[in-house]
């Protein structure tokens, strides 16, 4: 019933292609850094070297989001819960933290900062019984960055709920940890094609710098096969893009993406090269990132 002792795993390095590009603003952007307390930390172990790194990589993105004015939050479950606000969570997982209330704290490397928001967690999704909603709203933010444990639970279940509530999610794919590989895989690849946008630590470390915030060749290729009709043959990188069913407004909203993440082109200039090849060519002598 309770949550199974846990192990180290390989963090995924691949997972399915975004369906969706949005572009991480910090203008927009809230840091969620969800159920990150000793007691669900505890279950890799004292000392755990998987945990710590997960620690490091998240104090990391937390710093570069106060940086650029991005607020941040926490998500901590209360450690004495009674009966009925535990509820069906009982039935799942049994009393939970409430064995272990001197564990409620935020684990060691990613204690809030005075600034910071502490909001009561009662359900998987950050969004239920809490004001995270409201709060963002009063900000005028409507993007969530997330990142914590478990993936596939409260993690996977806030980006779902951000979603219906048309709040873009984007989860940090190693800076999230989960029961093993295969669940944070699969919270990985249902974020990425139902309800959000994956991305990496390293990505949101990368805001502010405009050679690495421009579109690398995988997302040119991911974003294009996104807006052409199924296919029956292998994508061609040297086949004219125009003969697969791109049209001439698709290829004004691809302007306007790369413009707000800095890149200058122009119609005319897509319009001599239109393969994923010449493009990429265009896009390289910019900056861009192989």
């Amino acid at each position: 019933m309770a949550i199974p002792t846990l192990t180290s795993y390989p963090l995924p390095r691949e997972w399915r292609e975004n369906k969706v590009q949005w572009t991480l603003d910090p203008g927009r952007a809230v840091l969620l850094i969800h159920d990150m307390q000793a007691y669900f930390c505890d279950f890799w172990g004292a000392a755990s070297p998987f945990v710590a790194e997960l620690v490091s990589r998240l104090a990391q993105v937390r710093q570069r989001c106060k940086d650029l004015g991005i607020p941040v939050i926490y998500t901590a479950q209360p450690g004495q819960q009674s009966d009925v606000d535990r509820a069906l969570l009982s039935d799942m997982w049994g009393p939970g933290i409430t064995q272990h209330p001197d564990r409620q704290a935020i684990t060691a490397g990613l204690e809030p900062a005075d600034d910071d928001t502490v909001l009561v967690k009662w359900r998987y999704s950050a969004f239920q019984r809490s004001p995270l909603e409201h709060m963002m709203a009063e900000l005028g933010r409507d993007q969530l960055i997330i990142g914590g444990i478990y993936g596939h639970i409260g993690c996977l279940m806030t980006a779902c709920d951000a979603f219906m509530r048309d709040i873009q999610p984007f989860m940090l794919a190693d800076g999230i940890a989960d029961f093993s590989q295969a669940e944070h895989q699969m919270a990985l690849d249902y974020v990425a094609t139902r309800c959000g946008r994956v991305l990496t630590c390293r990505e949101v470390l990368g805001l502010g710098d405009t050679v690495r915030s421009l579109p690398t060749r995988d997302d040119l290729k991911s974003r294009l096969l996104s807006m052409l009709d199924e296919m029956d043959e292998p994508f061609d990188p040297d086949e004219n893009l125009l003969d697969y069913g791109l049209d001439s407004i698709q290829m004004m909203t691809l302007l306007s993406e790369w413009r707000e993440q800095g890149l200058e082109l122009n119609f005319t200039d897509l319009a001599k090269t239109p393969t994923l090849n010449g493009w990429w060519a265009l896009i390289s002598d910019r900056g861009g990132v192989q």
